[in-house]
């Protein structure tokens, strides 16, 4: 329903979700997301998302090394597609982006970078906020590196919407969107021609 509406902005344009992920990490039901991205009538904005934990020990996603039809971005990747799905999907870095998402939460209201919630009413928010804070952060050093490491409170503790706003500030970086910091580009290594490279030996 979402997908087929338009959202009228204030100065009268008119847009449309341009890219909706889909959890396919529960392996009971990935198949099925997979299937369901590759055959629905909005494919071209849905691609599957697993969220990855990447510890202070694990390697860090800036770290991996790209193949040839990859596309990377600020802690997430699409790999080339290979296998009995061959469908392109995203993986994304959950402590890193976790941790993007609470930072942006606890911006003042009206500076840059914030994120907030509409209304005056605590009670219309109640069910959200039980469910982003169903996850606490332990700051954990490895590898010459500090990193935020996200685990549920209580085991069982429903932390879906949690998970969904995490996804949703993945796919705006897949959309262009960028936080100022954030949006460092790697330098671009130089071409070297084959003839400098015969000239140099």
């Amino acid at each position: 329903m979402y997908l087929a509406r338009e959202f009228r902005r204030d100065d009268g344009a008119c847009l449309k979700v341009e890219r909706c992920l889909i959890d396919a990490n529960w392996g009971t039901s990935t198949d099925v997301v997979y299937q369901f991205c590759r055959q629905s009538p909005h494919a071209a904005v849905l691609l599957p998302s697993h969220g990855r934990f990447v510890g202070a020990s694990s390697v860090p996603f800036a770290e991996y090394k790209r193949k040839t039809g990859d596309r990377v971005g600020l802690n997430w990747r699409i790999p080339n597609v290979q296998g009995k799905r061959a469908i392109r999907h995203v993986l994304y870095d959950t402590n890193y982006w976790k941790s993007f998402v609470f930072g942006r939460l606890g911006v003042p209201m009206g500076d840059s970078g914030c994120l907030s919630l509409f209304g005056r009413d605590p009670q219309t928010h109640r069910l959200l906020a039980d469910h982003l804070t169903a996850e606490y952060y332990v700051k954990t050093q490895g590898r010459g590196r500090t990193v935020d490491e996200w685990k549920l409170r209580v085991d069982g503790l429903d932390n879906h919407w949690l998970d969904c706003l995490v996804g949703c500030a993945v796919a705006a970086s897949m959309q262009g969107a960028t936080l100022f910091g954030t949006d460092v580009k790697p330098t671009p290594r130089k071409r070297i021609r084959l003839s400098e490279l015969q000239m140099s030996r």
